[in-house]
């Protein structure tokens, strides 16, 4: 079939459209969902839940060694969840974006876990973030360089690495992606180590769901800050942080026309992401001190159940298909994804501490990005 003739899955809503692959069909499926298979989906990935941060087992860093090992010999993917610490404005916690992302992932465990091949999951390595230049100047917004945010990255790829996590799925739920790519690409560029290796902003992943549909539980508004869509999900995975009783609504200032710059998930298809200039529009605190874009007194738990039932499926698809084209211990062809060859990486894809294994730390340098 050629290209032209690509099909598309249509919606009763024109703006909503999803392709025909695996894809698409699931989340057609989340879209057409009655409410009460939604309610399934989450019990079945056990949201809410209580935070998992400090519960032994859930991640590799408050499991026993041995655990974590097993663990890794049946499914050697791991999330790595990237928030940070900025104002969400006076109801929420400035810990949002990490406890977002958190609670999402740790229902995937719980989920992957049932099926006898659990995912791990990272501690995130970054609790205060790189950010855009329109948020210097916020208190609450804690920022860091871009250069700390991707070097963090990069060193905390590598040791997953050398541990047998050679498949490293970044899960980012704040405004600084391109860092992210950026960390991403730089530690192919000095390593050329072979695996899976990806970004994604998970409301990005799933933005079809925070499209105001009109539905009785879809959002009335569309996806910026701290706004209707980010505190409808803070009421549904951890309403003890919210307090809706003191919410401000504010909206930022454009000095241009609209249509150019897209908003938070991009639904409008627009040339240019949020992220892609500034000096166009008032920087946040000059025009919403509030540490709020949007319209959050809208926000109920309701609204975050269709989003957070979506993104919990797909990343289970993505641990899934990954599982299934490279099975725990093994790696895509090393000499047709990276400038190394298969013999020269054989010991440093053993198990670690397996005969003849030898750690990415004498992995010998090439090429021109060698930075240590």
């Amino acid at each position: 079939m050629s290209e032209k003739d690509k099909k598309w899955l249509l919606t009763d809503n024109p703006a909503i459209i999803f392709e025909d692959n695996t894809v698409g069909r699931l989340k057609k499926q989340i879209w057409d969902a009655p409410e009460e298979e939604i309610d399934e989906i989450l019990k079945e990935y056990e949201i809410p839940s209580e935070s998992e941060l400090g519960k032994a087992g859930t991640y590799i860093q408050n499991t026993p060694r041995y655990k974590v090992i097993e663990k890794r010999r049946k499914n050697d993917i791991v999330f790595v969840p990237v928030g940070c610490t900025e104002n969400h404005g006076m109801h929420a916690n400035s810990g949002l974006d990490t406890f977002m992302v958190t609670q999402i992932l740790e229902g995937v465990r719980r989920y992957t876990a049932k099926q006898g091949r659990e995912v791990s999951l990272a501690f995130p390595p970054l609790n205060y973030g790189g950010h855009p230049y329109h948020h210097l100047g916020m208190p609450g917004t804690i920022i860091m360089p871009e250069e700390v945010v991707k070097e963090t990255l990069i060193y905390t790829m590598l040791g997953l690495w050398n541990d047998g996590f050679r498949k490293i799925i970044m899960v980012n739920n704040h405004g600084h992606l391109w860092m992210l790519e950026s960390a991403i690409q730089e530690f192919m560029k000095r390593y050329h180590l072979p695996g899976i290796f990806q970004v994604l902003d998970w409301h990005r992943a799933v933005r079809e769901f925070f499209y105001p549909a009109g539905r009785d539980d879809s959002l009335e508004t569309h996806f910026v800050h701290a706004d209707e869509a980010e505190t409808s999900v803070a009421l549904l995975l951890f309403k003890d942080m919210v307090d809706m009783s003191v919410v401000q609504d504010a909206e930022g200032e454009s000095f241009l026309p609209d249509g150019h710059f897209d908003k938070s998930v991009e639904p409008f298809r627009r040339p240019h992401r949020w992220s892609e200039g500034e000096g166009h529009a008032a920087i946040e605190r000059a025009a919403t001190p509030q540490g709020v874009v949007g319209k959050p007194s809208l926000a109920t738990a309701k609204k975050a159940k269709r989003p957070i039932a979506a993104i919990l499926k797909y990343l289970t698809l993505i641990n899934d298909q990954i599982l299934e084209a490279f099975p725990a211990g093994t790696v895509p062809p090393v000499e047709k994804t990276t400038l190394r060859t298969a013999k020269e990486m054989e010991p440093f894809l053993k198990e670690p501490f397996s005969e003849g294994w030898k750690s990415v730390y004498e992995l010998p340098p090439m090429g021109v990005f060698t930075k240590l």
